[in-house]
């Protein structure tokens, strides 16, 4: 089939690869996300999908909107046969689903209709699932309620960050997207609808959900900072600054403080929740590089009794 490509940050970048590789398809352009500013000097920069697109020679798309007619008129004119799509980052009207013959199929992080929203593997580890997946389903104007083609699952490691198990599902997902463009093509796959039961949502985490209430017990913590590693970033207040927290691990043998109350030993910094104590393992304080947290208490001379949190 001739395929158009849509999808725009890194995690999307195994399934094109995987698509360019598989030699039975042609990849025959990219949609992206316009270029956006980064770093300090904030210069417009190409998504990563739009360099992997270039380095291979592949046409790159850049719609400020899906709906300009700049970009649907090029879109037909290229005339895909089917458009997978990997975290593109924008919704698409009516006007560009119709397009291609065999429409537009998404690779979604989730065992759908589990998760579906912009989320889902951060919410999987917030709410402590045990296994999650991958599904690859054809796109209709709802919000990720099309006919599912394929699922893979994947083990949530007790320890895994968000972005730890985005990257195997990344990864394996590929494969996935790979193998349902040939089941499509040669017509032994069909899309199934999903079932009406077992609907949740996985809205974005915002930076205000990212903040940990200490009075919830230590797992919910837990749970949250990893959820939210790498992005965006699990955060307290200290001192009226905030304070990223990159890495943190439950202390079962420690409920004797207060939500909230450090406990700062030698080697180890220990925050009181609402059951028993979790320990920083390593912070990010306010304009600074993220540091060991017993260097970062070292540094700030923390009092007895101290407590952390608004």
């Amino acid at each position: 089939m001739k395929l158009v490509f849509a999808g725009t940050p890194e995690v999307a970048v195994p399934a094109l690869d995987a698509l360019i590789a598989s030699g039975r398809h042609e990849v025959a352009a990219v949609v992206t996300r316009p270029d956006a500013p980064a770093g300090r000097g904030r210069r417009l920069v190409a998504s990563p999908v739009a360099e992997r697109a270039e380095e291979a020679g592949i046409e790159v798309l850049k719609p400020a909107r899906p709906r300009d007619e700049d970009f649907l008129a090029r879109l037909w004119e290229i005339a895909p046969d089917c458009c997978p799509v990997v975290a593109y980052g924008a919704l698409l009207p009516k006007a560009a689903l119709d397009i291609p013959a065999r429409g537009w199929v998404n690779l979604h992080f989730s065992l759908l209709p589990a998760w579906r929203g912009a989320a889902p593997v951060q919410h999987a580890v917030m709410s402590g699932d045990e296994v999650t997946g991958a599904s690859t389903f054809l796109i209709e104007e709802g919000l990720d309620s099309g006919p599912v083609y394929g699922v893979l699952t994947e083990e949530v490691r007790p320890t895994d960050t968000s972005g730890d198990l985005l990257t195997r599902l990344a990864f394996a997902g590929s494969g996935l997207l790979a193998a349902t463009m040939d089941g499509i093509e040669d017509g032994t796959l069909h899309a199934v609808p999903q079932p009406a039961e077992g609907v949740t949502l996985a809205p974005k985490i915002t930076v205000e959900d990212a903040q940990v209430q200490w009075s919830a017990p230590a797992l919910r913590v837990d749970r949250l900072i990893r959820a939210c590693t790498p992005a965006p970033g699990a955060w307290t207040l200290f001192r009226g600054e905030r304070l990223k927290l990159v890495q943190a691990t439950p202390a079962v043998d420690r409920s004797e403080l207060a939500p909230g109350e450090l406990s700062v030993g030698k080697n180890n910094v220990f925050v009181g929740t609402g059951s028993h104590a979790v320990e920083l393992l390593w912070v990010q304080p306010q304009g600074k590089k993220p540091m060991r947290a017993a260097d970062w208490a070292r540094g700030v001379r923390i009092a007895a009794g101290e407590l952390v949190g608004s």
